[in-house]
């Protein structure tokens, strides 16, 4: 009698129920691969090419703003 009632029940849910587990570990699965891409491009190493153009940079943009503020 339970094997009936169990058979039934595997018939009628079957496939509906294990694709729809497998979906939901396949969420975590494609996040943890995703993160793992992302993690690996930000820490990778870039070329190293010193503080001068940022000080280059920085340096105009206080002649600029020094000269915008002359006048008042």
């Amino acid at each position: 009698m339970i094997n009936l009632l169990i058979s039934q029940l595997w018939s009628h849910w079957g496939w509906e129920v294990g694709m729809g587990a497998l979906a939901w570990l396949l969420i975590p699965l494609l996040a943890a691969i995703g993160a793992g891409l992302w993690g690996s491009w930000a820490t990778r190493t870039r070329k190293a090419r010193g503080d001068g153009p940022e000080l280059d940079g920085y340096a105009r943009f206080r002649a600029a703003m020094e000269r915008s503020h002359s006048g008042t």
